[in-house]
């Protein structure tokens, strides 16, 4: 049996949520979206920071939009996790989000659970390599409406990256609660590792093409979590 904790922390892709979402609407959408964005913005100055240090970091002039926009596409294509990407692609998809271009997907038993540790009072919380911003604006814009108010606080690859331990404790810090009594919720067995590793209780959510790590519990819903 899953001991009920005194904090939940969750991950979004795979867990709350169907990762194809991200993968095949979110993704491309901030591919083609943008070169263009960047072009229209590069003053702006929630903007021109980012574009600044990926210009550093690649070795061109920050004027040079066209290979700040190829180092962002390649980054994408690659799937890595880098704060100035997640940060560009969260101002990207606000936009997709408020004008109804396409709502974010949520398992129905997760959207159940959540709104019902809300009433409960249960401190939950969302760690994801994805931007706060972009959290903010998923969890804001699902098919079962705003969920944000299920959620005490955000934390992305600033506290971290999420398969390292110590970026777990900086977390626990944060919201105060002593580690063994944090529930860490997540598909990927690195991340759980890494969670368990900080002190943590750690379940891995199995849904359909997630692969099982015995190392942790396991179940394939939030219905199953049974608290």
């Amino acid at each position: 049996m899953i001991v009920r904790p005194d904090a939940l922390v969750t991950d979004i892709e795979g867990t709350t949520s169907d990762i194809s979402f991200v993968q095949k609407v979110m993704f491309p959408y901030a591919r083609q979206a943008l070169p263009g964005y960047l072009q229209a913005h590069a003053q702006d100055p929630t903007v021109r920071p980012w574009i600044e240090q990926i210009a550093a970091e690649i070795g061109c002039e920050a004027d040079d939009l066209d290979a700040v926009s190829s180092a962002l596409i390649d980054w994408i294509d690659a799937d890595r996790k880098h704060t100035a990407l997640k940060a560009l692609q969260g101002q990207v998809w606000e936009s997709a989000f408020r004008s109804g271009e396409f709502v974010a997907h949520v398992y129905p038993d997760a959207v159940a659970a959540l709104r019902r540790w809300l009433v409960q009072g249960l401190p939950m919380y969302v760690y994801s390599s994805g931007s706060i911003q972009a959290q903010k604006l998923y969890f804001g814009h699902t098919q079962d409406g705003d969920l944000r108010p299920c959620f005490r606080d955000y934390f992305d690859t600033t506290s971290g990256p999420k398969r390292e331990a110590e970026s777990y404790r900086r977390i626990a810090e944060a919201i105060a609660v002593p580690a063994d009594r944090i529930l860490f919720l997540s598909d990927i067995g690195a991340e759980l590792d890494a969670a368990r590793a900080a002190g943590w209780s750690t379940v891995q959510i199995v849904r359909e093409g997630t692969t099982a790590v015995p190392e942790h519990d396991a179940v394939s819903s939030f219905d199953e979590l049974g608290f």
